[in-house]
C-alpha cells in the first residue's frame, strides 16, 4: 500500500471516529438544547471524508459521504429536526461508511446504491419538519442580505431560546488584525454564541480593517459592554439579567509541537536498532577473542570501551523509540465509552461506564491488537452480564448497570480489567451447552474455572436469540486468540448475582522484549519472559505419571507438565526423563513446559512469521540472535492452553 494511500486510511478513521463520538453526543443531549459548534463539527467531518474521498478516486465512499452531508446539512440549518431517530439512521450509515473504508484498505470496492436509496427514502420522510421564523421585522436588511442560510438559522434558533441579538464593532491595523480578531471573537464565544463576522468600510481610517460582529447572549448590552470592553448594541431579543463571568484572556499560542507518524516507520527503526544490537554482539565477541588472543592490551582495551559506550547509547536510542511507541490506554477507553453508550441504548439497558487508570501507557501496535477483544468483553457484558432494568430492580439493585474498566502495569505487563455488576456467569448452563454442542460428554468432571474456559471455544455461545451485539458463537474465542497472539492471557472470576471480571494480561511492548533462551533437542527457542513464573532444575524421578499425563509436586501441588519435544515433535534428550522445567500461567492455569537446557536471557526483536504460516500453532514469531540465527519464538500461551486441555482429555492427540 502506498504511503499517500495509508494516511488516507488513517485520516478517514479519525474522521469516522470524531463523526461517532459527535453523533452521540447529540444523542446524550436528550431533548436539551443542541450545541451548534457540535453540529458543525460533525458536518465537516463528513465534509472531509467526501472530499479526501474523492481525491482518492473511491466514488463509493464519497457518495455516501456527500448524501449524508445533505443530511447534516439540513440539521444545522434548521430545516431537519435532531430526533433519535435521525441521530439513528445517521449511526447505522457512520458504520457503513467504516465498512466501505475497510473494503477500500482492502482493495475492494462496493455498490453503494441501496444505501443512497435508502438515504433518499429517509430525508421524503423527516422534510418539512423543520421550524421557520421571519427575521425581516426583528434585523435590519442591510445585515440580513449578508447573511448565509445556516447564519439565519442560527439567529432564528437565538431568538426562539430569548437570548438578545447583538453587535459590536471593532478596527484593527492591517499588520495585526488576524490575531487581535481572533483574540476578540474568543472572548465573544465565552459570552454566548458568534453568528458571523462582517467586513466594513463605515468610519475606518486608512491601513486600517473593520468589523461588525453579530452575537446571541443571555446577557445584557451593560454586562457585555463591561465584559468585553468595547460599547455593544442590542438589535433584538429579550433583555435579561447579568450573568458574572470569570473568564481567563485566551492564548494566541496554536502551533502544535506533535506530528503524526506511521507506526511502520518506527518499526523500521527498530529493525535497524535490532540489526545495530547484532552488530554489538559481534563486537563483544571479537573483543573476548582478540582478548584470549592477545591479552588485555591497549587495543583490545579501546575496543571494549568502544563497544560499552555503544551498548550505552544503543539502549538509550531503544528507550527513546520505544518512549514515541507509548500512548495512554485512555484513547482506547474513549472508544469503549461510544461503544456502552450506543449498544444499552440499542437494547434497552441504562449502563455507566467507569474508567480508571487511563493514563497507563502501552505500544501503539498493541494497543490497536486489544481494540477487538475490549469491545467483544464489553458488549457481551452488556448483553449476557447487565440485567434487565426490571431484573436489576427485583433483585435490589440499581437500575442502571455499570461497566467498569481498570487499566494498571504490573512488571512488564499491562493488567486490563474489565468488570460487570451483573448476573455473573451461568456455569451450569455452560455445562448443558457444552454437552449439548459435543464438546464434553455428560460425566465429564469440570470445576467452575475449566467451565468458564469453555466460553473461549470456537463457536460456543449460551445466547438462545441471536441478536445485533451476540449470539451468533463468535467473538470470546477471537479474543483469546488475539490476546494469545501478542502474547498475553485472559483470566475470568465470576460469582453469580455479583460480578463478572475478564482481566487481561498484556505486554507492555512487542517491539524490544526480555525472552529466555531454552534448549530443546538440537533447537533453541525463545520465551518471552513475561510469559514466565519461575524455571526449575528436575531430574527423572521427580516427574510423576497420572492416568497416564505427566505431573511435578511444585510445593505440595500437582503442575500439570509436557515436554515441549512433544509439542514440536523436535527430539529431546532428556524430554520427561529430566532436564528443566518452565513454570508458565498463573494461579489454577499454571503449567510446566519442560525443557532440555536454559541457555539465558536476551533482549530480543520479535518478528512476524508471515502470512503464509498463518495458523501455525505454538509460535509468537521469529527473531534473531548471535551470529545472525534465526530462533522462533514459542508462544507459551498458546503451549498452556494446550496442556490444561491434555490434561483433561478435551484435547485428543
Amino acid at each position: 500500500m502506498s504511503s499517500s494511500k495509508k494516511e488516507f486510511i488513517s485520516e478517514a478513521e479519525e474522521l469516522l471516529g470524531e463523526a461517532e463520538r459527535y453523533l452521540i453526543e447529540l444523542q446524550e443531549a436528550s431533548g436539551a438544547e443542541v450545541d451548534p459548534d457540535t453540529v458543525n463539527a460533525l458536518f465537516r467531518s463528513i465534509h472531509t471524508l467526501k472530499g479526501i474521498s474523492g481525491l482518492f478516486g473511491l466514488e463509493g465512499l464519497k457518495d455516501l459521504s456527500h448524501a449524508l452531508e445533505e443530511i447534516l446539512d439540513s440539521l444545522r440549518l434548521g430545516e431537519m429536526e435532531i430526533t433519535d431517530e435521525t441521530l439513528g439512521f445517521l449511526l447505522k450509515n457512520i458504520d457503513i461508511l467504516k465498512g466501505l473504508l475497510k473494503e477500500a484498505d482492502e482493495g475492494k470496492s462496493s455498490d453503494v446504491s441501496a444505501y443512497l436509496e435508502d438515504i433518499k427514502e429517509f430525508r421524503k420522510g423527516t422534510a418539512g419538519r423543520g421550524g421557520d421564523k421571519q427575521l425581516g421585522d426583528l434585523i435590519d436588511e442591510a445585515i440580513l442580505g449578508v447573511l448565509s442560510s445556516y447564519e439565519e438559522q442560527r439567529l432564528k434558533a437565538n431568538l426562539r431560546r430569548n437570548r438578545g441579538i447583538f453587535t459590536v464593532s471593532a478596527v484593527f491595523s492591517l499588520e495585526d488584525f488576524d490575531k487581535k480578531l481572533s483574540a476578540l471573537t474568543e472572548k465573544i464565544k465565552r459570552e454566548g454564541e458568534l453568528i458571523s463576522t462582517l467586513p466594513t468600510s463605515e468610519d475606518v481610517p486608512q491601513d486600517s480593517i473593520g468589523f461588525k460582529i453579530l452575537f446571541a447572549s443571555d446577557k445584557d448590552a451593560d454586562a457585555l459592554k463591561a465584559d468585553l470592553g468595547m460599547n455593544t448594541v442590542r438589535l433584538a431579543g429579550k433583555e435579561t439579567g447579568r450573568r458574572d463571568s470569570q473568564a481567563a484572556a485566551p492564548s494566541l499560542k496554536s502551533i502544535s509541537t506533535t506530528v503524526r507518524v506511521d507506526i511502520e516507520k518506527l518499526d523500521r527503526i527498530l529493525n535497524t536498532i535490532g540489526d545495530i544490537a547484532l552488530t554489538k554482539g559481534a563486537l563483544k565477541r571479537i573483543e573476548q577473542e582478540l582478548a584470549e588472543t592477545y591479552g588485555h592490551s591497549d587495543l583490545v582495551f579501546d575496543i571494549h570501551r568502544a563497544t560499552q559506550s555503544l551498548e550505552k547509547r544503543l539502549l538509550e536510542l531503544q528507550q527513546q523509540v520505544l518512549e514515541v511507541r507509548m500512548v495512554p490506554i485512555g484513547q482506547i477507553f474513549s472508544r469503549l465509552a461510544q461503544i456502552v453508550r450506543r449498544y444499552s441504548r440499542e437494547i434497552g439497558k441504562p449502563v455507566e461506564l467507569k474508567v480508571f487508570g487511563e493514563e497507563t501507557e502501552l505500544d501503539k501496535f498493541i494497543a490497536e491488537e486489544i481494540v477487538d477483544p475490549l469491545m467483544h468483553i464489553v458488549r457481551n457484558a452488556i448483553d449476557h452480564g447487565i440485567e434487565s432494568p426490571e431484573e436489576r430492580k427485583a433483585e435490589g439493585k440499581p437500575e442502571k448497570g455499570t461497566v467498569t474498566v481498570r487499566a494498571f502495569q504490573r512488571g512488564n505487563s499491562v493488567v486490563v480489567e474489565i468488570e460487570d455488576d451483573g448476573r455473573g456467569v451461568d456455569t451450569e448452563k455452560i455445562k448443558r451447552k457444552a454437552v449439548e454442542k459435543g464438546m464434553i460428554s455428560e460425566g465429564t468432571d469440570l470445576d467452575d474455572t475449566e467451565l468458564i474456559g469453555l466460553i473461549f471455544r470456537a463457536g460456543f455461545s449460551t445466547k438462545e436469540k441471536v441478536t445485533e451485539v451476540s449470539g451468533r458463537g463468535v467473538g470470546m474465542d477471537v479474543v483469546k486468540e488475539r490476546i494469545s497472539s501478542i502474547g498475553g492471557y485472559v483470566d475470568v472470576k465470576t460469582e453469580r448475582g455479583a460480578y463478572t471480571r475478564f482481566s487481561l494480561t498484556i505486554p507492555i511492548t512487542l517491539a524490544v522484549i526480555k525472552s529466555l533462551l531454552v534448549k530443546v533437542g538440537a533447537h533453541t527457542y525463545a520465551m518471552p519472559l513475561s510469559s514466565i513464573v519461575e524455571t526449575l532444575a528436575v531430574d527423572g524421578d521427580a516427574l510423576q505419571s497420572i492416568e497416564g499425563k505427566s505431573v511435578y509436586n511444585l510445593r505440595g501441588e500437582l503442575l500439570p507438565v509436557m515436554p515441549v519435544a512433544d509439542f514440536f515433535e523436535a527430539g529431546s534428550d532428556g524430554g520427561v526423563e529430566g532436564g528443566y522445567i518452565v513454570v508458565s500461567g498463573y494461579g489454577e492455569r499454571r503449567v510446566g513446559l519442560v525443557v532440555d537446557e536454559l541457555i539465558g536471557g536476551q533482549e530480543i526483536v520479535v518478528k512476524s512469521l508471515g502470512a503464509y504460516f498463518d495458523g501455525l500453532k505454538g509460535f509468537a514469531g521469529v527473531a534473531e540472535i548471535g551470529r545472525h540465527n534465526v530462533i522462533l519464538v514459542i508462544d507459551v500461551e498458546g503451549l498452556t492452553d494446550e496442556i490444561l486441555l491434555r490434561h483433561k482429555g478435551l484435547l485428543h492427540v
